[in-house]
């Protein structure tokens, strides 16, 4: 039997969202400053540059976190490699290599309450069902999920897309029912999501941070010709094609 205080019911900790095994807790202010540090501080959580942190009720799900996020956990909660032999550890481990995740991400399995590293970025909250069970992330975004999700890697419908694109070849892609937690640059209200039917949508530059699974990935030309992608003063534009959704951040 355990009890936490002076916590989430701290008058400084305001909560952002609950989804599923997760909670997202913002800090009101950074008390945690010295005299010269102060002014600081107190500009930044006037632009909204502030702590935030993710709670996993554990009895709710067994989760996945990203190798190191974790930093403290209560009660009865068990950390596994989340292995399940031999032939899933060579698969991870290909895995991680190709699209530059953590080969192995902790699984963490009981009933207490854990808690992720604090972060100034934005935490966004996915039910994966809302993306007809399978997204593909762009890189670096990944901080959780429940564990009755799938993780796979995610390959570009082109080989000349990562050649072109100077990025990988292989995205990190999940795939099932249940909630996606990750961090993101961009806030929430700031984000724009397109939705496609059976349509096309092209991007300058990296700023989709995630998409449906169900559209095709490509980095092409802006233009039909190299002498019409020269006078649109665009080069590349990464594509999205089919049905589903996508979100963009504003910037990067």
């Amino acid at each position: 039997m355990y009890q936490i205080n002076n916590f989430t019911n701290n008058d400084d900790i305001k909560i952002l969202g609950e989804l599923g095994a997760f909670s997202v807790i913002e800090y009101q202010r950074d008390l945690s400053v010295m005299p010269g540090e102060a002014i600081t501080a107190y500009y930044a959580s006037q632009m909204n540059v502030k702590r935030r942190q993710v709670v996993c009720d554990i009895s709710k799900s067994n989760v996945t976190v990203q190798a190191g996020a974790m930093q403290w956990m209560a009660g009865d909660v068990k950390a596994t490699t989340g292995i399940k032999g031999v032939g899933d550890l060579l698969g991870k481990a290909v895995r991680g290599s190709v699209t530059g995740e953590s080969a192995i991400k902790p699984e963490y399995t009981g009933t207490g309450t854990l808690v992720l590293e604090p972060t100034y970025k934005h935490i966004l909250l996915i039910d994966v069902a809302d993306w007809d069970g399978s997204v593909v992330l762009d890189d670096g975004l990944f901080l959780a999920c429940e564990s009755t999700l799938k993780h796979k890697a995610v390959m570009r419908s082109n080989l000349s897309s990562a050649a072109l694109g100077k990025e990988g070849l292989f995205n990190l892609g999940i795939q099932g029912k249940g909630i996606l937690c990750l961090e993101s640059h961009c806030p929430k209200e700031e984000l724009i999501e397109i939705t496609l039917q059976n349509d096309v949508l092209k991007v300058d530059g990296n700023f989709a941070i995630c998409w449906s699974g169900s559209l095709d990935f490509t980095v092409e030309r802006s233009g039909k010709s190299l002498i019409g992608s020269a006078a649109s003063g665009e080069g590349l534009v990464n594509v999205y094609r089919g049905t589903g959704k996508v979100l963009l951040a504003p910037v990067r």
